[in-house]
């Protein structure tokens, strides 16, 4: 005899398969006579649920699936540690995805992952996500009973948790203090143009020319892909060149390490000729030489802040939908006066 589905019972009792799962569930929404029916016969039949197809809201893998566009920028590693480190303390294992920041295979492990695999994601969107402005995966999962919550590049569309980084008055007070030790030609290199969190860097970097009274000039500012890290020294070396910077600020460690090779190649002395801070506080900003003054997004504190709130909705302790933001520091070392 084939095993009794939901699908049966619902036929036998002409009612909708939402009806005989709240019975099954116990649900206030449904009637105690349907109840108690649908009871009655699904226990004479030997009916036992299919977790697969159950709503994924009525059990717990107590499993968190987490989403990282790139495993080559060391923030999403510091994200990611804060992220694991909050989990496990409360009982809760990861699994994590890499997007490789295309939009099809990101949609791939969401789908992969929603099959009731995990109880719910934290992630950060792949550029193709962003660049094509295609949410709809990220509403359906949500729509399916499986929250997420957004960090660092979050879509303004969806209602969600996020956790963002205050990139705007992160590059707004690089330059006020630039300034204030003394710097009056002040560069900006982006890697991240094309992504709301670079434009947000380059808005506080403008707004922070105005604030001290410094002229905003085109020329000072330089968008790279950042596909074509292997070529930022040989990008880089003629705008340094031409504009004769005392200081620069990048979106990124990268950027900021392969300014610093130019400005040497160029026969500058760091940071005697020119200051380097770059966005991000990672291994590469401790082992450069000089070692680099960054502006800390604080990775682990937003992985173990994204971690507790997605917890805490899973386990029912939120309503409303939060949007945190962390503000940033300057650490200072020897690539800045």
């Amino acid at each position: 005899m084939n095993k009794l589905t939901i699908k049966d019972i619902a036929k036998k009792f002409n009612v909708s398969i939402s009806t005989v799962s709240k019975a099954l569930n116990d649900s206030y929404e449904i009637s105690d006579a349907t109840k108690e029916k649908i009871q009655k016969y699904a226990k004479e039949n030997n009916y036992k649920p299919n977790f697969n197809a159950l709503s994924l809201k009525n059990r717990s893998t107590k499993t968190i699936g987490i989403i990282l566009p790139t495993m080559l920028n060391y923030f999403f590693v510091q994200v990611f540690n804060g992220i694991e480190k909050t989990a496990l303390e409360r009982g809760y294992k990861v699994i994590t995805c890499i997007s490789n920041e295309s939009y099809d295979k990101e949609l791939e492990i969401i789908e992969m992952l929603s099959n009731g695999s995990i109880d719910g994601f934290i992630l950060s969107m792949a550029k193709e996500t962003e660049i094509n402005k295609d949410f709809t995966h990220f509403q359906e999962t949500i729509e399916n009973g499986i929250p997420i919550v957004m960090f660092d590049r979050v879509a303004p569309t969806i209602q969600c948790d996020k956790i963002i980084t205050d990139d705007f008055n992160g590059a707004l007070h690089t330059v006020e203090h630039l300034y204030k030790s003394g710097h009056k030609k002040i560069g900006f290199v982006s890697t991240l143009s094309n992504l709301h969190i670079g434009q947000q860097r380059f808005l506080g970097y403008k707004k922070g020319l105005e604030m001290v009274g410094l002229p905003f000039n085109e020329d000072f500012v330089i968008n790279i892909l950042d596909t074509d890290y292997k070529k930022y020294e040989e990008i880089l070396l003629p705008f340094l060149k031409k504009n004769k910077f005392d200081s620069i600020i990048t979106t990124g460690e990268s950027a900021a390490v392969a300014s610093m090779k130019s400005a040497l190649k160029l026969g500058y002395q760091i940071p005697k000729d020119m200051s380097v801070i770059a966005f991000s506080n990672g291994i590469l900003a401790r082992h450069s030489s000089p070692k680099m003054t960054t502006i800390s997004q604080h990775g682990e504190l937003m992985g173990e802040t994204a971690a507790k709130i997605l917890i805490d909705r899973l386990e029912n302790k939120l309503t409303d939908f939060t949007t945190k933001i962390i503000k940033t520091d300057l650490v200072i070392r020897d690539s800045s006066k």
